[in-house]
């Protein structure tokens, strides 16, 4: 004769006692889902009607910490700066000098300048390097362009969406606008000339020409990377 097993049953106190704790998660975890769709939609609101919040925040302890640096590199910077400049008699000279002197100093993610834009009330402190690293701390200076004091185009990018959004407003500028970048040998100011739209991968924008300027550039329009705003000033 075969033998028989018999399932214990489940005790239906214990069944009842599980629904509860089982309530009790679900009811969390429902919670917490609404919590963080409403923190997305803040989120997403604040990224459209100003910038980006998180990254805002970190961009702006960042730079604090730049501009604490280039106090630092400033003076660092002095002696031999003062000796490329006592190298050269011819003003123009001492100033390409001291800015070759400097750029062989800094090295990427240094903080090299301070940028101000009265328009915009913009005052940032600018690092070396385009690198995503180099634009979370601030606006960065192109490494292959020449530092102001030298002969060529600079040019600085920027975000206008997060991290800071530095460059959100630059499609407010108008030509005559001051732009001045302050570096550790020098005050520089520019005059807006223009502002263009140009393709993602328009590499002319930095291409030399008959003066010194500089160009602004940022991801246009905003929210996407599909073309490029660019602001062309010239060096006064």
């Amino acid at each position: 004769m075969a033998a028989t097993s018999i399932e214990p049953k489940e005790s239906p106190a214990r069944t009842t006692a599980a629904h509860p704790t089982r309530r009790r998660i679900v009811r969390a975890l429902g919670s917490l889902l609404i919590v963080v769709g409403v923190l997305a939609l803040i989120d997403a609101g604040l990224t459209l009607v100003w910038q980006e919040p998180v990254t805002a925040v970190y961009a702006h302890v960042e730079q604090r910490r730049l501009d604490d640096r280039l106090d630092k590199l400033e003076h660092a910077s002095a002696a031999p700066l003062a000796r490329a400049i006592a190298s050269s008699p011819h003003p123009q000279r001492r100033v390409d000098a001291a800015a070759r002197a400097f750029g062989r100093r800094v090295h990427p993610g240094d903080p090299i300048a301070r940028l101000r834009i009265p328009r915009l009330g913009l005052s940032a402190v600018v690092v070396q390097g385009t690198a995503g690293s180099d634009l979370s701390k601030g606006p960065g200076h192109y490494p292959k362009t020449p530092f102001p004091g030298e002969r060529g185009t600079v040019g600085i990018a920027g975000h206008r969406t997060t991290f800071g959004a530095w460059f959100r407003h630059i499609d407010k500028l108008k030509p005559g606008d001051p732009i001045r970048v302050a570096m550790p040998y020098g005050n520089f100011t520019y005059r807006v000339q223009r502002t263009r739209i140009v393709p993602s991968d328009a590499l002319w924008i930095t291409n030399k020409v008959s003066y010194n300027r500089l160009v602004l550039s940022a991801c246009h329009p905003l929210y996407s990377a599909s073309e490029r705003i660019v602001v062309f000033a010239r060096l006064v």
